[in-house]
């Protein structure tokens, strides 16, 4: 079974992961760049063109939960990270930088805790915080274990750089936790110049090759032979013998594989470009494009990763049927690379609106062929009741995913005007789309609670408006939405202006969101389709 789990991964990690029990960790963690960052949701034709919600701050800062956490790194077992954190805070001092440092050096080392002994981590980052980031991770996983650091070409050239050099790439930080790990050798595709360079034999039934040394890089005085070819020419080992014994040798002249030089040169092997995987990939990646506000894939999720970038990574270092754990999953990149090539896969978002983004993006892609259990999200009223009391943003983002509406305005105070939440529908045969308003209450309701959410329907033209509340509304706030009338569709149809709905009713099937709705998809991107036949090779 398939893990998304809500909330914070330190504890899940802790609580819900066992020792072991993950074969590969992707991480694309907060940079700490100090910026706010915005899901973005495309808007139907005659409405605003594009409206966001604000989905994470990168920020930190030091106090009380900082210094809690360093305290811990300093009392666990890993005594080179304990030295390594100590000398960063001797040089950075109580700042929003080695706040976030300590944040991230304790999920590494629960991180390498559920990594299996096979198992590798790669960890994604920007320039703001990488050379301390490769510090820390030297501590928790030993220096000799660091395999290498991927340099991706996120981005084009900036115009605006100004005294400084433009910044267009990312690190991904590559490590095992042990010298026995898994690693299926990525081949990248030759550049046509350099196969029209290259291979400039050809033999008479068409088929290209270039010539190959069969020189022994080492001493080996065993391959050291004189070998008479097919053609009748006996030639002469190189210094440090051939590459290869007799017997194979023989192999290649029956198969028509060797290139007899000129007179005086030595023998060669011609290697075929039909049989060529590729050249063997390199730690410089640019030919994995950014996802562009135009591509197919892009939810609008902030620092949304390509597909292809994390196929790449699953590809090289894990099996099928291996574990692939995210800890810090945004939309679902990662997990939705790992369900296409057939890996079991843990997801953790400390974000509702994350959790309900990958749910959905799960079902548009695999639908039935992708089941996932979902952890630390309201199932019944009272753990809906502890969300509401805990996190009101968080209740509210949780409750609007139970009527597929969008998030509006997000922790903006007193910006919202009685909206939470938006959605829009269309008729039959309408052109324009048309929009449902959304109000969540998690505290006590009041008698005109209903009224004003009318008046906020009628402000924003509104078709429709859906009160979502924890408690049963009074038979007062019935009448006042009955009196509110009914929209009637172009079929005949007719639906309540005001509706009320209940968390307990919605959890259970009982209520839901009645409108007409032409194209379900218009309030979300949805994800492409995948197909349900055998991935091709990546490697």
């Amino acid at each position: 079974m398939n893990h998304l789990f809500y909330g914070d991964n330190l504890q899940v990690m802790r609580d819900h992961l066992a020792n072991e029990s993950a074969d590969l960790v992707y991480l694309d963690p907060p940079f700490n760049s100090k910026r706010d960052y915005n899901l973005l949701f495309k808007s139907p034709k005659g409405h605003q063109s594009e409206a966001q919600i604000e989905a994470f701050k990168d920020s930190w800062s030091w106090g009380e939960q900082a210094e809690r956490e360093y305290d811990d790194l300093l009392h666990q077992a890993n005594t080179d990270c304990a030295l390594i954190m100590r000398a960063l805070r001797a040089f950075l001092g109580e700042n929003d930088m080695m706040a976030y440092l300590t944040m991230m050096a304790g999920r590494l080392l629960e991180l390498r805790r559920v990594l299996k002994p096979t198992g590798s981590l790669y960890l994604h980052c920007d320039p703001t915080a990488s050379h301390y980031l490769k510090i820390v991770l030297d501590g928790v996983f030993g220096k000799e274990n660091f395999k290498s650091e991927i340099v991706w070409k996120r981005t084009t050239s900036h115009g605006n750089v100004g005294r400084a050099y433009g910044v267009c790439t990312d690190s991904i930080f590559f490590y095992s936790k042990t010298s026995k790990f898994t690693w299926n050798q990525v081949h990248a595709p030759m550049d046509p110049e350099y196969i029209k360079n290259r291979f400039s034999g050809q033999d008479t039934d068409g088929r290209v090759w270039q010539s190959v040394t069969l020189r022994n890089p080492g001493p080996r005085p065993n391959l050291r032979y004189a070998y008479t070819a097919s053609n009748g020419q006996t030639y002469e080992p190189h210094q440090n013998g051939w590459s290869c014994d007799i017997d194979r040798m023989r192999r290649y002249d029956e198969e028509n594989r060797l290139h007899f030089p000129k007179p005086g040169g030595k023998l060669r092997l011609k290697m075929y470009l039909d049989e060529s995987p590729g050249i063997k990939l390199q730690n410089l990646w640019t030919d994995i494009p950014p996802i562009n506000s135009q591509a197919q894939e892009r939810l609008g999720f902030p620092t949304q990763k390509p597909l292809a970038l994390l196929e790449r990574i699953i590809a090289a270092s894990s099996e099928e049927g291996d574990v692939v754990l995210d800890p810090f999953c945004g939309c679902g990149t990662a997990v939705h690379a790992a369900q296409k090539l057939k890996r079991a896969w843990i997801g953790i978002d400390i974000t509702h609106l994350a959790i309900s983004l990958i749910e959905k993006r799960l079902k548009d892609a695999f639908g039935g062929n992708c089941a996932f259990e979902v952890h630390g999200t309201p199932k019944d009223l009272d753990s809906a009741t502890d969300l509401a009391r805990r996190d009101k943003y968080q209740f509210q983002w949780w409750a609007v995913s139970l009527v597929d509406a969008r998030p509006f305005q997000g922790k903006k105070k007193g910006a919202d005007g009685g909206i939470d939440a938006i959605k829009f529908f269309y008729d039959i045969d309408s052109e324009e789309a048309l929009k449902i308003v959304v109000s969540v209450k998690g505290g006590t309701l009041k008698a005109d609670d209903v009224r004003a959410l009318n008046h906020v329907r009628e402000r924003e033209k509104a078709e429709i408006a859906l009160l979502i509340s924890l408690h049963e509304p009074t038979s007062g706030m019935r009448a006042d939405a009955a009196s509110a009338g009914f929209l009637t569709s172009a079929n005949g149809k007719k639906y309540m202006r005001v509706q009320l709905l209940t968390i307990e009713g919605l959890l259970t099937g009982a209520e839901r969101a009645s409108h007409p709705d032409y194209a379900p998809d218009v309030n979300f991107k949805k994800a492409k389709r995948e197909s349900s036949e055998t991935q091709g090779t990546l490697l």
